[in-house]
């Protein structure tokens, strides 16, 4: 009797933690390893991160709000624009290789994988692309 018990409230809690309502994670990196994204997903909403290793370009200067790490990648939501992140972790070194040429579907948002960089453009038409060499927000 107890380990039915103990199983069916194991099976419960997984069947909680799969609801929409609770929202759904998703993670991805480039093929090169350079840009990890980490997306949620939610009834109500979705947003994405996504950050990268090494670039040559420089983000605008830190905002007086910001007291972590500044500019190491971009957030994107389902309707507005991209914003640089302010954080003092890493979306890098998640989730699985997003081959060139793949697509990955995070709510409202929509990410291509190209060898030439990473864009993300959401519901609203905002997002961004991605390189080592540039970013570029729409």
């Amino acid at each position: 009797m107890r380990r039915s018990l103990i199983i069916a409230s194991a099976l419960c809690v997984c069947v909680l933690s799969a609801s929409p309502a609770f929202g759904r994670s998703v993670s991805f990196r480039t093929p090169s390893g350079n840009i990890g994204c980490i997306g949620e997903t939610t009834r109500a909403d979705n947003s994405l991160r996504c950050d990268i290793r090494n670039r040559t370009w420089s983000p605008p200067p830190r905002p007086r709000s910001c007291d972590l790490d500044w500019g190491q990648g971009l957030n994107l939501g389902r309707i507005g624009r991209a914003r640089y992140v302010c954080a003092g972790d890493t979306a890098l070194n998640t989730g699985p290789k997003l081959a060139y040429g793949a697509r990955r579907r995070i709510g409202a948002i929509l990410c291509v994988s190209r060898t030439s960089g990473l864009t993300c453009t959401n519901a609203a038409g905002h997002g961004f692309t991605m390189s080592r060499q540039r970013v570029r927000r729409f």
